[in-house]
């Protein structure tokens, strides 16, 4: 999902705050860099112009030689890459526990659980993160939120079992001979959680909704496949037309796109109920009959930051095949007390698993570790004042991060938190994505796995800027900034690992936390220097995880071109 900051283990997202000083350096260095595999690439004017970044991946959403459009995300990535403020930490996989007498519960390569087909208990009690950032399926961009919106919301296409895409609220479709135009009918009989009609005018209202700006939705960017859409007007009025009966819903593009049936089952494009939402800003915060639902489950009750019950909604389309009555989620930031409530019975499944547990929990048949596509990273703030206050140029700036980047242990990350077995991650964009051309994207590293080496570089980079005596390998000013986590363990444990390994250097990181909401938010303005991030893929496609770094996307954290 999306922004996919997860409150798995180690699947949070954060922001920062930092502060820093010391003398300004009068050090240059030159404005093309060399990755550590010795790939060149040409490097971006960092915090000042990111229009070529955005036009090219404009360019990528329309350019249908394949060959091309992947030659194109590659020279994207390097832009991205280029500026040092993305610094990936491992590839994502997923860990979590279910009680064995629990069957039928799965989850997608993109992080998303789907439970309500879990056998064998008519009540299932979950954990998963805190309190969700937004309920509203256009508004959420994690991973846990996501998790809520595939039980409770469904799309015109939903993924089975075996991950594969299948028709939901559509009961068919059609696609024109120039892959531009797709024809979706709807299945008879839909209905809301509160027994009104559903229709395919639900999702052209809904749809147009998400993609308005006044609805301010972090995942509006995706709208930019539409033929008409205009990120200051939202969709044109053909972009997506409803029949007059409702049976069918006309859906024009701007381009052939290869993913955008997987858009169909991402809860971004979820319907909501017009008359519920219109005029009714709270409608998705609270309990209550205004809250209604079109998918399996339906929301009965919500105690804020202690736990949600979700029942079965008798009125979704495939409620013969919904085998849990009743589904209670789990609202805490400590995974100590879900692992024991787990221990004790009183949970079926928990997301997440205390470091101090994951080598006695993998001895257990109720331990699972699932692949994902995705990338667990660190990120900065290119507008940050950190960078003025050490007296660096936008040039120097980047050499820093850098330098920060390599500093980091991944493996020991690896071995002593995250313990699942990860892979270092040297790309932003995952290992296992595909190209879009029959091959898989990744094609190079953009450094060492070698910490050795790497530690070495780092010094050399902090020398070359003026910020570390070569003779003692030590900086030579206060360097000191904040790295700021959502309060799980995992998340904390790793904020200290990087704290550890920049010490040994003599720059002070404080590990700072925040409630699972407020630094997503934190992040989103822009009030932070240094962040904790986590990115789930949407769809496997490699767009996906470039596209949300355009000036105006929601997702955006890094702010560039701001």
């Amino acid at each position: 999902m999306k922004k996919r900051l997860v409150a798995l283990t180690l699947v949070a997202a954060m922001a920062l705050g930092m502060t820093a000083c010391g003398s300004k350096s009068e050090s240059k260095i030159s404005t093309n860099d060399t990755s550590a595999n010795g790939t060149s690439h040409t490097s971006v004017s960092a915090g000042v112009d990111w229009t070529g970044y955005d036009e090219l991946v404009d360019s990528i959403r329309t350019e249908t030689d394949l060959a091309k459009r992947a030659e194109m995300m590659h020279q994207a990535e390097d832009m991205l890459m280029d500026t040092w403020c993305v610094i990936p930490l491992y590839y994502y996989n997923d860990q979590y526990m279910l009680k064995d007498y629990v069957t039928g519960v799965y989850s997608t390569v993109e992080g998303m659980k789907y439970f309500y087909n879990a056998k064998n208990t008519g009540k299932l009690n979950i954990f998963m993160a805190s309190e969700p950032d937004h309920i509203d399926p256009a508004l959420n961009s994690t991973v846990d939120g996501g998790c809520l919106a595939v039980n409770s919301f469904e799309g015109l296409m939903r993924y089975n079992a075996e991950g594969k895409l299948e028709p939901a609220c559509a009961e068919s479709y059609e696609v024109s001979e120039d892959g531009l135009t797709y024809t979706f009918t709807m299945r008879d009989g839909l209905k809301w959680s509160n027994g009104d009609e559903l229709t395919a005018k639900d999702f052209e209202w809904s749809w147009k909704r998400a993609a308005d700006p006044k609805t301010a939705a972090d995942y509006s960017y995706l709208c930019a496949v539409f033929a008409g859409y205009d990120d200051t007007k939202g969709l044109a009025a053909d972009d997506v037309v409803a029949s007059d009966d409702g049976k069918t819903l006309t859906v024009k593009l701007k381009a052939v796109t290869p993913y955008f049936l997987d858009l169909c089952a991402f809860p971004f494009f979820f319907p909501v109920n017009q008359k519920s939402v219109e005029g009714n800003d709270d409608w998705a915060n609270d309990a209550s009959d205004k809250f209604v639902t079109n998918g399996a489950f339906t929301l009965k009750e919500w105690k804020h930051d202690s736990s949600m019950t979700y029942v079965k909604n008798p009125n979704y389309w495939d409620a013969d095949n919904v085998t849990v009555d009743e589904m209670n989620v789990m609202l805490t930031s400590d995974d100590v007390s879900a692992y024991t409530a787990y221990q004790n019975g009183d949970l079926d499944f928990i997301d997440s698993i205390p470091t101090a547990e994951i080598e006695a929990a993998k001895k257990t048949s109720e331990f699972y570790t699932v692949d994902n596509l995705g990338t667990y990273y660190a990120g900065f703030n290119i507008n940050s004042k950190l960078y003025s206050e050490l007296g660096l140029d936008a040039d120097q700036a980047k050499v820093f991060r850098k330098a920060i980047c390599l500093l980091i242990d991944r493996q020991y990350i690896i071995d002593t938190i995250a313990q699942g077995g990860q892979k270092i991650a040297t790309t932003f964009i995952p290992e296992g994505v595909t190209d879009g051309n029959g091959g898989e994207f990744k094609n190079k590293d953009y450094y060492s796995t070698d910490y050795d080496k790497n530690f070495e570089e780092a010094k050399e980079l902090l020398a070359s800027i003026g910020l570390l005596d070569e003779s003692t390998g030590q900086v030579n000013q206060t360097i000191e900034f904040s790295y700021l986590v959502n309060n799980s363990e995992a998340n904390v444990k790793i904020g200290e690992a990087i704290q550890a390994d920049l010490s040994k250097v003599g720059i002070n990181l404080k590990v700072e936390q925040q409630e699972w909401n407020v630094f997503l938010n934190s992040r989103k303005d822009g009030q932070f220097d240094f962040a904790r991030e986590g990115w789930l893929m949407d769809y496997n496609d490699p767009i996906n995880m470039l596209e949300m770094f355009t000036t105006k996307s929601g997702n955006n954290d890094m702010q560039f071109g701001r």
